[in-house]
């Protein structure tokens, strides 16, 4: 596994759709240097469609013109990446992230352009054309940039191997591959092809698979393909969509820094939608959002920005930077959902995991229900016995305790400790 933590970063998804452009990746990854590298935060990733000239929404224009190589290798469009100008690609764009002391990723679909295709164009390293390798029946429903390759036909292998060896000239570190985690087992052979075509492309790049659902019996094919996979479609700042996570996380916590990472999405918080607006911040109240990154945490999912970091304010730059959750992050394992059941008139899920770094239990506590409760809780049903320092993750204070966790929670929203173990953060 190339990721021995799970990664973390920002992605422009979430507030530009198909439309960021470099300088907002520039200030973006300029702030994540100043402010949150420190805290683990090291991907930046520019998402789809970078090679569209007239993108300027999340809505794609169908069958648009893309910029293109005489190799059929998309391009990043140089009225949106100036520094791409004369052939440079994202070199100058990679080289300026990486200057920062950060990682430089991509966004891509599976398979070829179709204008590539529509026009015949040359492969690198083959006699074979466009036309020749593409499978014009294996289609995304919901972008038509591409068809799907053939694996088995001639040409395919060296096409994947060129797109490769193209990223690794431009320094890039992370690659998002979407519409192929939730086409299993249609596209298996494809992804198989362009995951081994990667990992031999001589640079180290994590795969990132998208969009969910994936799926829990191909566990398998993902983690042999993959680095991270998605457990979802595209989450947002919607309370059903939260509460709906838990069961996701649920089920697939068993395989979580096992074979690779499950990956519950973006966190849509700040400035997450240019349609908002300028002022325009996520849905999610402050409690909400605590609940999100404790569950991403404890879970141990991959940790990705969805917003503009330009107009991070202090409760988003606090949550971005809370020591102990971020900590648990890092150091939690074998997390599992305790418990989910009704208790003193609300809906309460407890999770609980092993610190690896100077022992203790982390233990989660979510209210999901619509009615404040208080409740004490036997530190024994939390799997641990006798008297324990418990440290709060989220405020950093240290008390002692008994036999029992006292808390009082709202309505979405939860607490989070360490039971035993250091007692500083």
């Amino acid at each position: 596994m190339l990721t021995s933590t799970s990664p973390m970063g920002w992605n422009s998804w979430d507030c530009w759709g198909a439309a960021v452009n470099e300088e907002t990746v520039r200030k973006n990854a300029e702030f994540i240097a100043e402010h949150l590298k420190e805290y683990g935060w090291e991907y930046v990733v520019v998402d789809i469609q970078w090679s569209e000239p007239t993108a300027e929404s999340h809505e794609y224009h169908p069958f648009t013109e893309l910029c293109m190589d005489e190799y059929s290798r998309l391009i990043p469009a140089e009225n949106r990446f100036p520094s791409a100008a004369g052939g440079k690609g994202f070199a100058p764009l990679a080289e300026y992230v990486h200057s920062l002391g950060l990682k430089f990723g991509i966004h891509i679909m599976r398979g070829i352009p179709r204008q590539a295709v529509h026009r015949n164009t040359a492969l690198l390293g083959t006699d074979a054309t466009a036309r020749q390798i593409a499978k014009t029946d294996s289609i995304c429903h919901w972008n038509t940039d591409m068809y799907g390759v053939d694996p088995e036909k001639q040409g395919a292998r060296e096409y994947y191997s060129s797109i490769f060896k193209l990223y690794a000239e431009w320094g890039v570190d992370f690659v998002k591959c979407d519409d192929i985690c939730r086409e299993l087992p249609h596209e298996e052979s494809e992804l198989r092809l362009l995951s081994e075509c990667l990992r031999n492309c001589g640079r180290d790049m994590v795969l990132s698979l998208s969009p969910g659902p994936a799926l829990l019996e191909k566990a398998d094919v993902y983690a042999e393909t993959g680095h991270m996979w998605r457990i979802t479609d595209d989450f947002w700042d919607k309370w059903d969509l939260l509460y709906n996570m838990f069961e996701r996380c649920e089920k697939w916590a068993p395989y979580c820094g096992k074979i690779g990472w499950p990956d519950a999405d973006m966190l849509p918080v700040g400035a997450i939608l240019q349609d908002y607006g300028p002022d325009g911040y996520t849905k999610f109240t402050e409690d909400e959002q605590r609940t999100m990154m404790t569950l991403w945490s404890i879970f141990r999912s991959p940790l990705f920005i969805g917003g503009d970091l330009s107009k991070c304010d202090g409760p988003t730059l606090s949550l971005l930077t809370s020591k102990g959750i971020l900590k648990m992050h890092r150091y939690s394992d074998d997390a599992r959902q305790l418990s989910r059941e009704m208790r003193d008139g609300t809906e309460i899920v407890i999770w609980t995991a092993d610190c690896t770094d100077g022992g203790g239990k982390y233990a989660a506590i979510f209210n999901i229900g619509e009615k404040e409760c208080s409740l004490d809780i036997p530190i024994s049903e939390l799997g641990v016995s006798g008297c324990r320092l418990c440290l709060d993750l989220w405020t950093g204070k240290v008390a002692g305790l008994s036999d029992t966790v006292s808390v009082e929670l709202r309505p979405h929203s939860c607490t989070a400790f360490l039971i035993g173990g250091a007692s500083e953060l």
